[in-house]
């Protein structure tokens, strides 16, 4: 393929080489002449192992050259990948100057010409960039109108430094956000030999994934430092505790509670954290943010309160009691909370739980429910019917077959809010050995 490269940064070099590597016809374009410069001499501009000798293959091979020209970058190529930087001020903003800049010279180079041309957003941007930025700077470009079909989307990068080429070549996946088919078919055709899932998406959820996935890697290094710390405190080895933390690959270092649903609860996580800050307030060690989960949860928790009451209807039906489906646990359960604001609220409440029902008249959890909360275990319906002839509105708390049953029983003026966020939700891998899938064009067509 003839492929632009926009950007001629970290991230567009690492790009321009690797592609030219593959076999690819690949032009680099930047503002800045001194790095056009060193890359047409078979330089590398940044520092990355095998980067420079990459670069020089390609430029002796002929498949890669550098030039300050939009122009004459968009005429020698089919697509155009935009790697340029979104540098962010104190306080998060990103400037995108540079992204509506090179959006606005490649609409002008196209202006005259017909066919089809896709541009490609690499650079790490925040959701609707392409959108709001990238679209109407081309379309802004278009001296007159072009007998052209523009193609748009995302491609997120994920490659470290140090390790760029060798993430380049064995990515975690390959990330395309696209309405088009035909665009995401010459997307697959340009990552070809790539060793990684290939996955479609939206154009916005591919915006999010990246900022997804950096906070979660953030998240992790702070995690990290905080237990070592505290392990510190105790006089216990953090890298041996840490180590074998690892280990578990089935909860710990895995896909398992990484769901969007509702607030935890239960027996165990609430409590052992209390137990954690308190041992760490004992040992004057400082842990922000493990003493943020407990407030982070309250406000899921109040989400779900405040999306019910939001309705303005009285009668409510609640799928699922305990804090997980498949017990019938109530101890912590947010669901018990929720289910008592709604009725201090005015809120006439029925809940459908199998399982808690059952506990209430043979279960181990029978004492408890009696003594603690025995005035809800008068609200328990038998049935999906019943749940159905009462409620006005539809919570869905667990997923479940209660939960399909009701679904299908809906009728059309009841509100259903999924606090699961997945009832209703098509299927995504849980794990990464999962075959990667694809969703239907979604909401949002790029047009020029």
């Amino acid at each position: 393929m003839y492929v632009s490269v926009f950007g001629l940064g970290y991230v567009g070099c690492v790009t321009a080489a690797c592609l030219a590597k593959a076999g690819h016809h690949v032009i680099g374009v930047d503002v800045n002449d001194r790095k056009v410069a060193m890359i047409s001499d078979g330089t590398s501009p940044v520092i990355e192992p095998g980067l420079g000798d990459l670069l020089a293959d390609g430029v002796r091979r002929g498949r890669l050259k550098a030039t300050v020209s939009s122009a004459e970058a968009i005429e020698a190529s089919d697509l155009a990948l935009v790697c340029v930087g979104t540098p962010g001020d104190p306080y998060g903003q990103i400037d995108l100057g540079a992204v509506r800049r090179v959006g606005h010279e490649i609409g002008r180079a196209l202006a005259g010409r017909t066919g089809a041309y896709t541009v490609v957003l690499r650079s790490t941007a925040v959701p609707g960039t392409a959108e709001s930025v990238l679209v109407p700077a081309l379309r802004a470009g278009f001296e007159r109108r072009a007998a052209l079909t523009l193609r748009v989307a995302v491609n997120p990068e994920f490659m470290r430094e140090g390790t760029s080429i060798r993430d380049f070549h064995e990515p975690p996946l390959t990330l395309v956000g696209g309405e088009d088919i035909t665009t995401v078919s010459q997307l697959r055709m340009l990552y070809n030999g790539i060793d990684a899932p290939f996955v479609h998406t939206s154009i916005k959820a591919a915006e999010m994934i990246k900022y997804v996935s950096n906070a979660f890697h953030a998240l992790k290094i702070c995690f990290a430092n905080e237990m070592g710390a505290l392990c510190d405190s105790f006089g216990i080895d953090a890298h041996e505790v840490m180590g074998i933390f690892r280990m578990d690959r089935k909860l710990n270092i895995s896909s398992a509670y990484l769901r969007p649903g509702f607030a935890f609860g239960g027996s165990c996580l609430p409590k052992d954290l209390r137990a954690l800050l308190c041992a760490a307030r004992t040992a004057q060690a400082t842990l922000p943010l493990l003493s943020a989960i407990l407030p982070s949860n309250d406000q899921q928790f109040r989400r779900g309160v405040e999306a019910v009451l939001a309705t303005r209807r009285r009668r409510v039906g609640v799928v699922g009691l305990s804090f997980k489906p498949g017990t019938d646990d109530l101890r912590e359960s947010p669901l018990v909370g929720l289910v008592e604001q709604l009725i201090g609220k005015g809120c006439v409440v029925r809940v459908l739980d199998h399982n808690v029902r059952l506990a209430r008249l043979v279960g181990a959890n029978r004492v408890y429910i009696e003594q603690e909360i025995p005035h809800i275990t008068s609200i328990i319906c038998d049935d999906a019917d019943a749940l159905i002839e009462h409620a006005e509105v539809l919570v869905i708390g667990t997923e479940g077959e209660e939960a399909a049953a009701v679904l299908a029983l809906r009728k059309p003026d009841q509100i259903v809010i999924d606090l699961t966020r997945g009832v209703s939700r098509p299927k995504v891998p849980t794990d990464a050995t999962a075959v990667p899938y694809e969703v239907a064009p979604m909401s949002y067509q790029p047009r020029i």
